[in-house]
Parts: structure tokens; C-alpha cells; sequence
């Protein structure tokens, strides 16, 4: 897919304005986690905003600028900030109305009048006609352009979207274009515990520090989008919060995290289990895998920093050893492909893409109809179904089931036409999908079967079952 390079605008200003709000409003949908805590926000989150009848660009949120967070970020927010200013074409400075102007609105106020960019500022919290009054001690900060706002009751967007429109036909923006010439970006969600590595992975792969790294246990809040692209082919991935045990989510903003990871694999094309080669397989990483099996999701697992497991031998033996210790660990997932890298060090890293096109690659190859039946009945006929109730299974036709739309990586979904539908175990369901893989692997790709009957009898249950099993 050929793209043109996104306008830039970025929302900057200090802790707990509604900076994150605002975003939401913007891009019209809920992305970033809002919440009273300040400090919430700590990376850069950036969305596409999509605008037919006008520019479309990207839209940054960054954290609160003059943070003084208990657990030593403040200097590293700042320090994401003022690559977001850096690097916008036009700056959202937003302040609140509601406590008046700070010594920090007045410094970056400074800041932001030396730089090059365009300033729109957001006067937030004018949540009344009768506030906007309160508004006015802020042309004292010095910008031409001053929006009242309300990200609370949606107040003055429809304004706020206009004097962006104006202001980026005024630098002579072209309009962003997206040509139809290839397929659609995969989406990739990097999921795992709390520290695994998955924001480091992040920033190798960018070769950038947009996503803050520390060995402090849920720095990463937001699942943060992030264009990519390697070898000509685009990709978005989703940096997620680590998911720790129920028990162990001490705030709400970590609820709110956890919740918004579990939400991105469901909209991922594709996930990266993360696990610590070192400390090995947990329960919890057993959790997070049944997440994305539930979620029926295309699948790699990634043994992160494998640079310090056994580092003084060969990587074949460090191979072999791993899979002596832990194979036995990695059970949950029998579909995905194990993949040994070291965020930290790059090492390894483009084998993780070889995977991801393997995967893509084997999802639109489904096997044809012919083959699927000849392959089920001979290996019916060798391992016969077990008898239930006197009466046998009796396979009629088998075929796979198309999507309604596009997509890319379809996951393999195959519609089995029986007897009786209740006479498929899910033992035997395990065989036959067994069976299918030692000739078609599917590396990667989760199975399902769905199983309708085709004798009056049975169509009343299959109704119940809604259609089928997944297996």
C-alpha cells in the first residue's frame, strides 16, 4: 500500500487538563484510557484520523508536561513531549480553565512560542456559556488562536475541527491519499505479563524511544498503535499493557489497561505472546494464551531475552536446552511457532517477520474442498469414531466457510455437514484437526470446525449451538 506522509498534530500541556480527552474527541473514538490520576498518559499515543472532506492526519497524545510522578517518569514524559513538538506540524496546547493559569501553562507557553509550529490553544473545562468568561485571562499566554473547549460535553469541537482544517491548508498540507495497491496492514498486538519486554521490542523494531522503557512493572497504559513498515509491507502494531493476575490490579487506570489489551487482541489481525525465556512459562502466561485462543487469534510466541538464557553457549544448544526445560510448558498454544529473539540487544528480530508472512501467507491458502473431504474421510476410515448411543458419526461433507469480508489473515474455518452433530466428541474433533495438519500445518493459525447436521432430527439442537464448535 502506498501512503503519504500524515500531517502531524500533537496535544501537549501539563498533568490533568483532559489532554487525553481531547484525543478521544478528536479521533471520535475511545483510545486513550482518561482517568484523574495524573501521569496517566506516559507515552506518546498516536491514531490516524481520517477526514474525506478534508485533511486527514495524525493525531498524538503525549504525557502531562511537568509531571512529578512518584515513581520517576517525569523527566522521560518530558522528554516524549518535546519529540511530539518536535516533530508536529501543528500543536493542540491545552490548559484548564478551571484553575486558571500555572507557572508550567506560562513556561511551556514559552517553550511553544520559540518553536516553529503552529499553536492552537485549548482553553478545556468550559463546560457552561456561563465559563467562557474565565477563558480570557489566557490570551495573556500570547497565541493568535484560542478555542474554548469542553472534552467533557463536547463543546466547540466542530470548531476546533475547522480551525485545524484552516491552519493545515495554511502550511500547505497536501490532502493525504491512500492508494488501493496492496493489501490492508496487518495488525499485530504484543501481548504478554508486565516487564517481558514487549515495549522494548516496540522501540527495536522503530529504532526509536517511542515507547517508554523501564523494568517498573506497568509503565505502558494505553495500547498504542504504531504504524510499521518492513520489506515494502505495512504493518500496525499494538503495544499493549502487560496483564497481570486479577488480584494483583491495584488501581483502577490498571483495570482500565488490562481491559484495553484484552480489547486489542480482539481487533488484532495476528498476536506476539511474549514470554521471558529466563524466568520461563508462567500461569499467567498460560492465562494471556487462553486469552487469544478464545479470541480465536493467529498467534507467534516470542522468547524474549534469550540473549541471557545460557549465554555462554551456542544458539542451537541454547535452542535444544530450551526446549528440554521448557517445551513441555509451551503446550497451550500446540499452533503457534516459538520464536527465540533479544529485544534489547536486536537480535534475531527479522525472523519474527519471516513468521508473521508465513502465517499470512498459509491463511490465504486454504485447502481446497477435494482435498479437505478425501483428507477426512481416509483418515476416518483409518481411525473410526467412537459409537455414542448406538449410532456412529458419519462425515457427509466437508467445506471451508468464507468470510463476509476481507481480511488479513483469515483463520481457517471449516463447515462439517454429519449425521448427527452431537456425535462429533471433541476428542475426535482434536483427531481430524490433527490430521489436517500433519498434511496442511497452519503454522500460527488457530482451527475451528462447525458442525451442522444434516437429518431433521438434530436441526433443532444445532439451532441451540448456534451453528457449530470451535475446536
Amino acid at each position: 500500500m502506498s501512503r503519504k506522509q500524515l500531517a502531524k498534530v500533537a496535544i501537549v500541556g501539563r498533568p490533568n487538563v483532559g489532554k487525553s480527552a481531547i484525543f478521544n474527541c478528536i479521533a471520535k473514538r475511545r483510545i486513550a484510557i482518561v482517568h484523574d490520576q495524573p501521569g496517566v498518559t506516559r507515552d506518546r499515543i498516536a491514531t490516524e484520523c481520517k477526514r474525506p472532506k478534508g485533511i486527514s492526519f495524525e493525531l498524538t497524545d503525549t504525557g502531562g508536561i511537568g509531571a512529578v510522578l512518584d515513581d520517576g517518569f517525569g523527566e522521560q514524559v518530558r522528554m516524549e513531549a518535546d519529540i511530539a513538538i518536535a516533530s508536529a506540524d501543528l500543536i493542540l496546547f491545552v490548559v484548564d480553565v478551571q484553575t486558571g493559569i500555572h507557572p508550567i501553562d506560562r513556561e511551556l507557553a514559552k517553550i511553544l512560542r520559540n518553536s516553529e509550529a503552529t499553536v492552537i490553544l485549548l482553553a478545556n473545562k468550559v463546560d457552561t456559556p456561563e465559563q467562557e468568561s474565565n477563558a480570557a485571562e489566557f490570551a495573556a499566554l500570547g497565541f493568535e488562536n484560542q478555542v474554548n473547549t469542553s472534552a467533557a460535553h463536547g463543546r466547540n469541537f466542530d470548531r476546533l475541527e475547522n480551525l485545524v482544517q484552516t491552519e493545515l491548508n495554511e502550511l500547505g498540507i497536501e490532502n493525504y491519499r491512500e492508494e488501493s495497491d496492496g493489501p490492508p496492514p496487518v495488525k499485530i498486538a504484543i501481548v504478554g505479563r508486565p516487564n517481558v519486554g514487549k515495549s522494548s521490542l516496540i522501540n527495536a523494531l522503530m529504532n526509536d524511544e517511542r515507547s517508554i522503557v523501564s523494568d517498573v512493572a506497568g509503565t505502558t497504559r494505553d495500547a498504542v498503535d504504531v504504524p510499521y513498515t518492513r520489506d515494502a509491507k505495512e504493518y500496525i502494531l499494538i503495544d499493549t499493557a502487560g496483564i497481570r493476575k486479577r488480584n494483583k490490579r491495584d488501581t483502577s487506570v490498571e483495570v482500565f489497561s488490562v481491559m484495553r489489551s484484552e480489547k486489542s487482541i480482539r481487533r488484532a489481525d495476528l498476536c506476539l505472546l511474549v514470554i521471558d525465556a529466563v524466568s520461563g512459562v508462567t500461569s499467567q502466561d498460560r492465562r494471556i494464551a487462553r486469552m487469544v485462543i478464545d479470541a480465536h487469534k493467529p498467534c507467534i510466541v516470542l522468547l524474549n531475552k534469550f540473549d541471557l538464557y545460557h549465554p555462554g553457549a551456542d544458539f542451537q544448544n541454547r535452542i535444544e536446552n530450551f526446549r528440554d526445560e521448557l517445551g513441555d510448558d509451551l503446550f497451550f498454544l500446540p499452533y503457534a511457532p516459538k520464536v527465540a529473539i533479544s529485544a534489547k540487544e536486536k537480535q534475531y528480530l527479522g525472523k519474527i517477520f519471516n513468521y508473521v508472512q508465513r502465517v499470512v501467507a498459509s491463511a490465504q491458502d486454504p485447502v481446497s474442498t477435494g482435498v479437505l473431504n478425501r483428507l477426512l474421510q481416509q483418515s476416518i476410515e483409518r481411525n473410526p469414531p467412537p459409537v455414542r448411543h448406538g449410532r456412529r458419526l458419519k462425515l457427509l461433507y466437508a467445506t471451508q466457510k468464507r468470510s463476509d469480508r476481507p481480511q488479513p489473515v483469515p483463520v481457517p474455518e471449516y463447515l462439517l455437514f454429519v449425521n448427527h452433530s452431537k456425535l462429533l466428541t471433541r476428542t475426535y474433533q482434536r483427531f481430524l484437526e490433527n490430521q489436517i495438519r500433519k498434511e496442511y500445518p497452519m503454522e500460527g493459525l488457530p482451527f475451528a470446525f462447525r458442525v451442522r447436521s444434516r437429518t431433521n432430527s438434530d436441526k433443532k439442537g444445532d439451532k441451540k449451538e448456534k451453528g457449530g464448535r470451535k475446536s
